[in-house]
């Protein structure tokens, strides 16, 4: 009995702390349930935008611009005389090289040798004349003064003054002829005016050309010229027109499709603006250009590259950071973004050059490299420094 008694003891106990125990659960979770929820920390993220830090500078403006290599003389030959061509020069071949002064074409002689005989025999004719009518004159003279008549005769024929006269104009006229017929001789031997390239021969051994019939065309090799035409903010940094028409200022010659590259210089700059692109040319000269090792031949399109004035103030950027929308975007201080609108003074390489508004431009200024169209001024961003721009 008393065993049972126990049992209904514990059992009660057991069944107390279980009550207590669920009553204390449930208002732990009514407290917990009571209290504020904690709240999260919101962690904002900026972009990344990829800078660098750039310095205004002085640097030597590179004007670029482009145009085809021209001979210095282009000359259609002619002949002056008629004849049949009995030689020609082994070097009057189309693209091989003849010098100045050379004999490319000699025609048939005969005919013009002969017309330099006659005209040789009229002129001993013509001083044979006037020998004569001297003579006859200093013959009338001793007369008239023997005849003890005073004053002039009536006439001047009777001194032959008039015949001599005519007999001295008729040396002249037959001299003359001789220099013609001597000149039409040579004419015969056609020769090549300077050292030049033969670009094309329209004659051939036995050919019969008319005076004035095309014998060739001819380039000189003394140098090539490439008129490049700029603009007048390409102008703006050059140096002054006297300093260009020295002929001395450099440039570098560069193949559109090789990249051969050749050192030549500015011959002259042009006084006049074309009237179609509204720009100015200057003209480009390579001296001997087909003599070296590396020719460049005419008709070779190139590029010019032309080292101009000092020019200060500059920031040198890579070319992407200029935008779509013409656009130069940098970090702030407070690593928010601002803008400015420019056109870049001059371009080199994969650089451009450009002219920062003043209030910005006394320290130095973190660049975006690669600005992007949605961008907005006062942004936040996170700026990540490059050490290159390459």
């Amino acid at each position: 009995m008393i065993r049972r008694t126990s049992q209904i003891v514990v059992l009660l106990i057991a069944v107390g702390l279980l009550t207590g125990l669920v009553f204390y659960i449930q208002g732990a979770i009514k407290a917990q349930a009571s209290q504020p929820a904690p709240e999260k920390e919101q962690v904002v993220l900026h972009p990344e935008v990829s800078v660098i830090s750039v310095s205004t500078g002085s640097y030597n403006a590179q004007i670029t611009g482009y145009g085809s290599a021209s001979p210095h003389f282009e000359l259609t030959l002619a002949a002056r005389v008629a004849g049949q061509v009995t030689t020609l020069s082994n070097t009057f071949e189309t693209g091989k090289l003849v010098k100045k002064g050379e004999v490319i074409v000699q025609l048939d002689t005969t005919e013009y040798k002969d017309a330099l005989a006659q005209a040789q025999k009229d002129l001993s004719d013509a001083q044979l004349a006037l020998l004569e009518e001297e003579r006859s004159a200093l013959q009338a003279k001793a007369e008239w003064q023997s005849s003890g008549l005073t004053g002039e005769p009536a006439s001047d024929l009777v001194l032959h003054g008039p015949q001599v006269a005519a007999a001295k104009a008729a040396v002249t006229a037959a001299r003359a002829a001789v220099e013609t017929a001597e000149a039409d001789l040579s004419y015969t031997r056609i020769t090549a005016p300077f050292d030049a390239l033969v670009v094309e021969r329209s004659v051939a051994p036995g050919s019969f050309v008319q005076a004035g019939s095309t014998i060739a065309v001819l380039y000189s090799t003394d140098r090539a010229e490439i008129t490049v035409s700029l603009s007048a903010a390409q102008w703006s940094s050059l140096p002054d027109m006297a300093t260009l028409n020295v002929g001395t200022w450099p440039v570098t010659l560069v193949h559109a499709q090789t990249g051969r590259q050749w050192s030549g210089y500015i011959l002259r700059a042009s006084r006049q603006v074309d009237d179609k692109s509204r720009q100015q040319s200057v003209i480009v000269a390579l001296d001997e250009p087909l003599d070296s090792q590396n020719p460049l031949l005419f008709g070779t399109f190139v590029s010019v590259n032309i080292e101009g004035q000092p020019m200060s103030g500059l920031w040198e950027l890579p070319a992407s950071a200029f935008s779509q929308k013409g656009e130069i975007w940098y970090v702030k201080a407070d690593n928010t973004l601002s803008s400015f609108t420019t056109q870049p003074v001059f371009s080199h390489g994969e650089s451009i050059y450009v002219a920062p508004p003043e209030d910005i431009a006394d320290s130095p200024r973190k660049v975006l490299i690669h600005p992007l169209n949605h961008y907005l001024d006062d942004m936040a961003v996170t700026p990540v420094q490059e050490s290159s721009h390459e």
